[in-house]
């Protein structure tokens, strides 16, 4: 198998089937011209992207794998006040317990956006759920979709604006959702034959890199096998630190762009902001891992 260094691959990518802008069959088609040699669908709470990109059939050029990523509850001891989210990669899409649990969770999102509206009417900006699903369609409706909608109606400027002033945590509009335990996440995860990985760690905003470590021994304690190591946000110290944990605990490294279409123009689809390339082999190393 081609083991270059130099070809890139991306493992975190969002589709329509939750907050991404672009339909699996897009994604497949972009990939194919940045060249990618493997990706991953990974969407929030919910496998339908995965599943429609395998409808689709995959490009001969591309490896692909399926994949998810779960909101989840830190564990109790983890002094972390950032975004805790486990991806699973090569799981069974029509694995019952997996779809049943992701099922609550999608729920939970959805019941979730009428309180996020609510609040915002409170706030002097009037519009409704039909109106967000009117503009964006009637997937998976997230905060993101909210924010789109407000850019739309010019109640702010950017998709940012609408979260650091409203939509984000401890912002007029917001409302927690309900997560499950990391410990469940990762159990459905494997139960459906899966890789579990810690998405993103930089954005945990741990309080120190001790404290980081000590989530990794108790994520691996609990059946994590691995660690997102290469990231648009992670800065080039945390990338070799999460490399350097992953090698001491043996866990698997992975990378991905998180990259979401137009509602983040920024990131790209395989480079991130231009400068994050992924290598193929931690791709091959996954697989072999599966």
């Amino acid at each position: 198998m081609d083991c270059d260094s130099s070809v890139g691959i991306d493992l975190h990518l969002h589709s329509t089937a939750s907050d991404g802008t672009l339909t699996p069959s897009d994604i497949l088609r972009l990939a194919q011209e940045k060249k990618l040699k493997a990706i991953a669908i990974t969407d929030h709470d919910t496998v339908e992207g995965s599943k429609e990109a395998q409808r689709l059939g995959i490009p001969p050029f591309i490896k692909f794998l399926t994949g998810v990523e779960i909101s989840a509850s830190p564990p109790p001891s983890a002094n972390c006040s950032g975004s805790f989210h486990i991806l699973g990669y090569g799981i069974r899409p029509d694995e019952p317990k997996l779809n049943k649990t992701l099922g609550v969770l999608q729920t939970a999102r959805k019941n979730r956006n009428p309180i996020i509206i609510k609040r915002l009417n409170g706030l002097g900006f009037i519009f409704s759920l039909a109106d967000v699903i009117n503009e964006v369609g009637a997937g998976q409706i997230s905060r993101p979709h909210i924010a789109q909608y407000m850019v739309k109606r010019k109640f702010v400027s950017s998709i940012d604006e609408a979260f650091n002033r409203y939509l984000a945590h401890g912002k007029p509009a917001y409302e927690e959702k309900y997560r499950i335990a990391c410990e469940q996440a990762i159990e459905i995860i494997i139960g459906a034959g899966g890789l579990p990985v810690l998405a993103h760690p930089f954005l945990l905003n741990m309080k120190s890199d001790t404290e980081l470590e000590k989530l990794i021994d108790v994520l691996k304690y609990m059946g994590i096998k691995g660690i997102e190591v290469y990231y648009p946000a992670h800065p080039p110290e945390k990338t070799f630190l999460y490399a350097e944990l992953a090698k001491k605990y043996d866990l698997l490294m992975t990378g991905g762009t998180d990259f979401h279409g137009s509602l983040t123009p920024d990131i790209q689809m395989g480079t991130g902001k231009g400068d994050l390339l992924i290598p193929y082999s931690l791709y091959e190393k996954l697989v072999s891992r599966l």
